[in-house]
């Protein structure tokens, strides 16, 4: 896990800085081609996401909206 988180930092604050060192890195801590390459799509997609959100200046809605929305959501899901 440990090893996992650091290079998903590395990849969202200096992605030109990792190279194939650091996913063989990942491998001989043992974790699996598909666990590496499920969490560099996840941590790409969040990445897209958040340049998106800051360009259009989303906003974060009050926890009290947010809590209910997500009790909607829950209850009705996403029609």
């Amino acid at each position: 896990m440990k090893a996992m988180l650091g290079y998903l930092e590395k990849l969202t604050l200096h992605p030109d800085a990792v190279g194939p060192g650091d996913v063989a890195a990942l491998r001989a801590t043992g974790i699996s081609p598909e666990a590496i390459n499920d969490a560099t799509y996840i941590c790409a997609l969040f990445s897209i996401i958040d340049r998106i959100a800051d360009a259009l200046n989303f906003t974060v809605p009050a926890s009290f909206k947010a809590g209910r929305s997500a009790k909607l959501f829950l209850k009705r899901g996403y029609r």
